[in-house]
């Protein structure tokens, strides 16, 4: 990649990036799906008359009580499930920041900028509304988180492919904005503490750390240690989920001498698609179960706390992250790919509203101890999600003709050599390459030529 290139803000991925971005993504939109179809399933499970099996089993405890694991399946799936995908979180940002679009601190500047402002305007949003409503405060983070993996499914519901430098950039929003969730849920939602607990959960990452520095392999040790750690740190009343976040971040993501892929790229390789298409959706189906009615529709948009979710989704995200990144952009002087233009990034900002999974969660953290709240916040998360979707999709469908064209010339191998031709253009070996090809197709064209006219000939001459 050149130096103008890099300069450039959504500027072209260097071919690495460009297939690691591609294969993450490609799992995240088939557990985009699947989340999909697991919420719509939720919600028709809680609004039929059968809606007090989905109660039943929701609520349904099991686990050891002597170890303090006696849980509902809705919190089984909150704080063991969700482990998982925050263990991938962890796993990315790592990656991101070794070996991403975050190594770099220039570079990293407008994703992190873009992502604080775009979790910082919706709390800001959120705020006034209850402010000037006069309700509860306590929901301020609800609306801050973005869900990558519904963002992507919508992508595949429209047929709309986005260039790979816009995708790249929602992943790294994401990303960023999963850290400082990461982060929110560890500061304000952590009950009170039990320091042996605590103590002996960071200790149990201490061994994980040093089994990793030591090059010690095998599922069969990392996986129990896991969960002793996972069950430690639930015990110690700071969210569970932390603990796949810390053991994430702790993998080697840099690769060395003779490997193809780093141990974190391998690990994230395996577990993705357990989180994307089984944990979160899992996650989805006992939590996004609301009773939904015009009644209950019509509150969303008169309380206070849940207008302030809504609003916080599809207003304050998309200005947030705009605004953050185009102030960003002017300040550092970064120029814009000529390819795209700004309303492409407005187009994502507005994707970057749907904050399904981790909202829901964070709802659930926020009004913890009043039921019919959390409901109606979740509620306000699905029909803000929503929106926000819907709004993002027509704008990114004015501009799908340009995509497909942009994608078109990223995939385009004419060479057929496996690697794009955008990513050879500089290369002389390349030119040499593509001048024997048309050489060759023009030869063909003329025999074909030479042949069809001889027959034509021998037609024409009299017998």
């Amino acid at each position: 990649m050149s130096a103008s290139t890099e300069r450039k803000f959504l500027g072209r991925l260097s071919l690495p990036e460009r297939r690691y971005l591609a294969d993450a993504l490609r799992t995240e939109t088939v557990g985009g799906v699947l989340l999909l179809v697991a919420a719509v399933a939720a919600l028709v499970w809680a609004n039929t008359p059968i809606r007090d099996s989905y109660e039943s089993v929701r609520d349904f405890h099991i686990g050891p009580a002597s170890l303090g694991l006696d849980l509902s399946i809705q919190h089984w799936a909150a704080d063991g499930l969700l482990a998982i995908f925050f263990f991938v979180a962890g796993i990315e940002l790592k990656r991101e920041l070794v070996a991403g679009e975050l190594r770099d601190p220039k570079a990293a500047m407008l994703p992190v900028v873009a992502a604080i402002c775009g979790m910082a305007a919706p709390a800001l949003v959120y705020v006034l509304v209850n402010v000037i409503g006069n309700g509860s405060t306590d929901g301020w983070a609800v609306p801050t988180a973005t869900d990558i993996a519904f963002a992507l499914a919508v992508l595949a519901v429209i047929g709309t492919s986005l260039p790979s430098a816009l995708r790249a950039f929602l992943l790294t929003l994401a990303v960023v904005d999963d850290l400082f969730a990461i982060l929110i849920i560890a500061v304000f939602f952590t009950n009170d503490l039990n320091f042996f607990a605590l103590g002996g959960a960071a200790a149990g990452l201490l061994v994980f750390w040093f089994l990793l520095r030591k090059g010690v392999r095998g599922w069969y040790v990392y996986v129990p240690l896991a969960l002793v750690i996972w069950g430690l740190m639930y015990n110690s009343g700071v969210h569970a989920t932390i603990a796949g976040v810390a053991m994430g971040l702790m993998l080697r993501c840099s690769t060395r001498e003779g490997e193809q892929h780093s141990p974190g790229e391998h690990i994230e390789h395996l577990v993705r698609p357990l989180s994307a298409g089984f944990a979160v959706p899992l996650f989805a189906l006992f939590s996004a179960g609301v009773s939904i009615s015009s009644r209950a529709i019509g509150d969303v948009f008169t309380q206070p706390i849940t207008l302030g979710v809504v609003l916080g989704l599809v207003v304050g995200k998309a200005i947030g992250i705009f605004g953050g990144t185009w102030l960003a952009a002017r300040f550092t002087r970064a120029e814009l790919n000529p390819e795209l233009a700004w309303p492409d990034v407005f187009a994502v900002a507005s994707l970057a509203g749907i904050g399904f999974t981790v909202s829901l969660l964070i709802g659930e953290l926020a009004f913890a101890g009043d039921a019919v709240l959390t409901d109606e916040v979740k509620a306000a998360v699905l029909i803000g999600s929503l929106i926000a979707a819907v709004f993002a999709s027509v704008l990114l469908k004015l501009r799908v003709r340009k995509y497909q064209a942009l994608c078109a010339e990223e995939e385009r191998d004419e060479d057929q050599d496996g690697i794009p031709d955008i990513y050879e253009q500089d290369d002389p070996a390349y030119h040499l390459r593509m001048a024997e090809i048309y050489e060759k197709k023009a030869s063909e064209h003329r025999k074909r030529a030479e042949l069809a006219g001889a027959s034509r000939d021998g037609a024409d001459r009299p017998a």
